[in-house]
């Protein structure tokens, strides 16, 4: 892993990377004006929040979402692994994040490299490299098409999927919606 990656996102920049499924461009979760400039840059509607990569289930609790045993059995079931969670966040404090959806999405990757990625930074928003409306870059020189010098950094290297993370909602019953 780059030390300048590190130090980029650390000063709120942004970086084009592979993920553990598809390019993304990410930024730290707790830099209010990086994810800003994020939503910004890849046109985002702002009521659709970012996926969050975070390093473990107890990551959780540190944006105010909590878990009951029956929520908790089903991450231990597809964490790590390429399943985006859906949960309640109703905390004020992350209005930048949920952006009035009053919910997160959340993956914890299964790849070694990010989670020592996010170990030093921190909880990553990981969207996938393309403006919205667009088809997600397959590579750097893609992902530079679309963003340019926008984006702080490019790293190298290949994603371990070309297919997005499975995006599913926790229902307050317990069952489990499929959204994508």
């Amino acid at each position: 892993m780059a030390t300048e990656l590190v130090s980029i996102l650390k000063r709120g920049g942004i970086a084009v990377m592979p993920t553990d499924t598809v390019l993304g461009v990410v930024a730290r979760a707790r830099d209010r004006a990086a994810v800003a400039r994020l939503y910004s840059l890849r046109r985002r509607t702002p009521a659709k929040p970012f996926i969050i990569l975070i390093p473990n289930i107890g990551s959780l609790a540190s944006f105010g979402v909590r878990v009951g045993a029956k929520e908790r059995a089903f991450l231990r079931r597809v964490w790590p692994g390429p399943v985006s969670v859906i949960l309640p966040c109703r905390s004020k404090r992350f209005a930048y994040l949920h952006c009035g959806a009053m919910s997160l999405a959340f993956r914890v990757p299964k790849s070694a490299r990010l989670h020592a990625l996010l170990g030093k930074t921190g909880a990553l928003v990981a969207p996938s490299a393309n403006p919205e409306g667009m088809p997600p870059a397959k590579n750097t020189p893609e992902a530079y098409t679309y963003f340019g010098a926008s984006v702080d950094y490019y790293a190298r290297g290949r994603t371990t999927s070309r297919r997005p993370s499975t995006l599913v909602a926790l229902e307050r019953d317990g069952r489990v919606r499929v959204i994508r």
